[in-house]
């Protein structure tokens, strides 16, 4: 029975990775992170209960989910910075050293090379997603026993957030070179960052003018849209009741959407980037 070409290269693209070191050096500074929140947790909630604040159910829960929050902030960071790392050379890179073409001299289609490439670093990146966030909700619950509503809401958003970068960083493979391209997916990721709090920032302030320069960022890279969604799933009861917090504003939360114009933008950028592939002169 014929394998399909498609798991093959996902199965060498992880293997790629091990061997590039990047899912250990990944594993390493992500234990690092958790070792570092989840002591900084427990120290802060002890506190907490010695100073009396903890007798205070609300006050304590609001403090507990900044923290959370402020953590799972992070892992967004991190989880970017690791998928655009991670893909930026997959093309582009064997596209310049000329390995792509032991590939494509074989039997395999051209969107069979792409799609495999993107399937292998998709796991790669859910199963670290997975560790990130699993570690992070776990830990708050063992030093403190806070847990957050709907988190596999918000960590769904932010997995959504990685495919909208990865589908953007394999456009960009197969049109710029390895460094041109990196640096255009981080400029698209500020953009949409620096974006997204002039809205909320605007809409706090009444400044319409604002809030609409941070709704065109959002439809020129959702990612930051993705994240004040997901922390507006897991907001606080407190952030209910004030309706702001540091990382979403009642007045300016994504809609349903935008989620929905995400999935479609990811879609869509990933069926550019086959298209293009393979129609490349390699």
């Amino acid at each position: 029975m014929r394998r399909s070409p498609t798991l093959i290269i996902a199965r060498l693209t992880l293997k790629e990775a091990v061997r590039r070191k990047l899912v250990v050096g990944a594993l390493l500074l992500g234990l690092v992170f958790l070792l570092v929140y989840g002591l900084g947790m427990l120290f802060i909630d002890q506190e907490m209960v010695r100073t009396g604040e903890a007798m205070n159910p609300l006050v304590r829960n609001q403090m507990l989910n900044f923290l959370l929050l402020s953590g799972l902030y992070a892992v967004n960071f991190l989880f970017a910075a690791i998928t655009v790392l991670a893909s930026v050379d997959t093309i582009a890179g064997e596209i310049a050293s000329g390995t792509i073409h032991a590939l494509a001299a074989k039997p395999v289609r051209r969107w069979e090379i792409l799609i495999g490439k993107w399937l292998g670093l998709v796991i790669m990146l859910t199963l670290y997603l997975a560790l990130m966030t699993g570690g992070v909700t776990c830990l708050t619950r063992l030093a403190t026993g806070y847990q957050p509503r709907h988190v596999l809401r918000g960590v769904s958003l932010i997995w959504l957030n990685g495919f909208v970068l990865l589908s953007m960083t394999l456009l960009g493979g197969t049109r710029f070179s390895t460094l041109a391209n990196g640096v255009l997916v981080f400029a698209g990721f500020g953009v949409a960052f620096v974006g997204g709090w002039i809205e909320q920032i605007g809409s706090l302030a009444g400044s319409a003018a604002a809030v609409k320069v941070g709704i065109v960022s959002s439809l020129l890279v959702p990612t930051e849209a993705l994240w004040r969604r997901a922390a507006y799933e897991m907001r606080s009861v407190m952030v209910d009741a004030v309706g702001v917090s540091p990382f979403t504003s009642a007045t300016s939360v994504p809609s349903q959407l935008m989620i929905v114009y995400a999935v479609v933008y990811g879609g869509v950028t990933l069926a550019l980037a086959v298209w293009r592939f393979q129609r490349q002169d390699l």
